[in-house]
């Protein structure tokens, strides 16, 4: 079988990844395997698409792999499908699956995002496997990969895919601004991060509604123009300096306009169920920042041009962005709204009350899970993660590792001992009184607004 790896890492043959298929290439000896690195490939699909189309029509199973990078594949990755998708090119019968490293920190959004443009494009798609970054250097992590490829196989030889229609989406009204502007308060300006075309006069409009009906002074930055050099590079030279290696500025503006910022605004246009390629990268080249939350309280929008309705993956990213980061999600504004101008000014509204009552949101399932899974990595790794470490302990947020919390722990075994009783109707009040007496102190002490 001709087996054509996509390697979707920026580090090219250095990819900690990529060593995986390498293994399956070394224990699937009467298979033809052939790579295609994407970080170099990036340039070679725009410039030469025909021998690009060549090689995923030799292959019979073509298979992704890449490192999870900011809930997603890397922003090469998502060049590439970008240029795949702009030129028509389909999948059609081809086998095609999927395997990432990470930490298991939403390495889900990341494969259903990848597998919702594999359908696009009549793949037949089969499940991938999500890995740790170390898996392959343990027996259990290499049977693992050596029982998925046994089942890819397996389901080639029988047929046996993952047989779903694509998302089809609702043709939107284009969105035209009309609403009146308002006189604005003084302060720090919102900052508005875009990366609308010139000829999106839709969405163009909808941020322009926006700043007109928000009561505060606005900046809009289109990233799209920005000259970045480079997606991240996946160095970790930032690690210890807090500063990206790469000369062209990006951090200082992140820092400065950005996160500077008394609340920001995300306006982008929905593109192969995301946006276009440069909001990746400016995704993923904000790691100069580390695994720290440092915009944690900020009031957040998003302003989406294009059809939200079945783009629920989408919208568990934009929500899990938000958890970890501690920001405050206010409005997911659509342009496929049935009254998109009312919920511009619904969003502004929202804005504006949430900075004057400094309005803290309190974190869900996606944010507790993803900052526990954080918080257990930088303690491991604080030695090489310094600005992260420093960061954390700085925050008090290593106190909620288990074995720092003795007291919990000494009280749940007296909890314990007592459960251990016989049953009474005297033992049942005594854990009922135990467990509320705390809410009610603070009942007691609380006071009318």
């Amino acid at each position: 079988m001709n087996i054509l790896i996509v390697n979707g890492s920026p580090k090219g043959i250095n990819s900690i990844t990529l060593q995986s298929m390498l293994y399956l290439e070394k224990t699937h000896t009467g298979e033809k395997f052939k790579y295609i690195h994407t970080h170099a490939g990036i340039s070679m699909g725009e410039k030469d698409m025909e021998s690009f189309r060549n090689e995923l029509d030799e292959a019979e199973l073509i298979i992704f792999s890449y490192p999870v990078y900011t809930f997603l594949v890397p922003y090469q990755l998502v060049r590439l499908i970008e240029n795949l998708r702009k030129e028509g090119i389909t999948l059609d019968g081809k086998w095609v699956t999927q395997f990432s490293t990470s930490k298991h920190f939403f390495d889900t959004t990341a494969h259903k995002y990848l597998e919702e443009n594999l359908i696009d494009m009549n793949a037949k798609s089969i499940p991938g496997l999500s890995g740790d970054m170390e898996d392959l250097l343990t027996g259990k992590g290499r049977k693992e990969l050596d029982d998925w490829a046994k089942m890819c196989f397996y389901r080639i030889e029988n047929n046996i895919y993952e047989k779903r229609e694509g998302i089809t989406h609702q043709q939107t009204t284009p969105y035209t601004s009309s609403l009146p502007d308002t006189p604005k308060k003084e302060g720090k300006a919102i900052s508005i991060v875009t990366n609308a075309s010139e000829d999106d006069e839709s969405l163009l409009g909808m941020i322009k509604d926006f700043q007109r009906t928000l009561d505060r002074e606005s900046v809009v930055y289109n990233i799209r123009n920005y000259p970045f050099r480079s997606g991240c590079l996946g160095c970790l030279g930032c690690a210890r300096t807090g500063m990206c290696i790469i000369k062209d500025n990006f951090d200082a503006f992140l820092r400065k306009k950005v996160q500077n910022a008394s609340a920001v605004v995300y306006a982008f246009r929905i593109e192969n169920h995301y946006t276009h390629s440069s909001m990746k990268c400016f995704d993923d080249r904000e790691f100069c920042n580390g695994h720290r939350s440092v915009t944690a309280g900020t009031p957040t929008v998003y302003i989406l041009g294009g059809d939200m309705g079945k783009e629920d993956n989408l919208r568990t990213l934009i929500e899990g962005r938000c958890q970890v980061g501690g920001n405050n999600l206010l409005s997911i504004v659509s342009e496929s709204s049935p009254n998109t101008r009312n919920d511009i000014e619904n969003a502004a509204k929202l804005l504006s009350f949430a900075l004057d009552e400094k309005i803290v949101q309190s974190k869900n399932f996606l944010g507790v899970g993803g900052m526990k899974i954080f918080r257990d990595l930088i303690f491991e790794t604080g030695g090489l993660m310094r600005k992260d470490d420093e960061f954390y302990k700085r925050n008090g947020l290593y106190k909620d590792l288990p074995h720092k919390r003795w007291k919990r722990r000494v009280l749940m075994k007296l909890v314990g001992l007592l459960m251990a009783l016989p049953d009474s109707p005297k033992k049942r009040k005594m854990m009922s009184d135990g467990m509320l007496a705390p809410y009610k102190h603070i009942l007691e002490k609380a006071k009318e607004k």
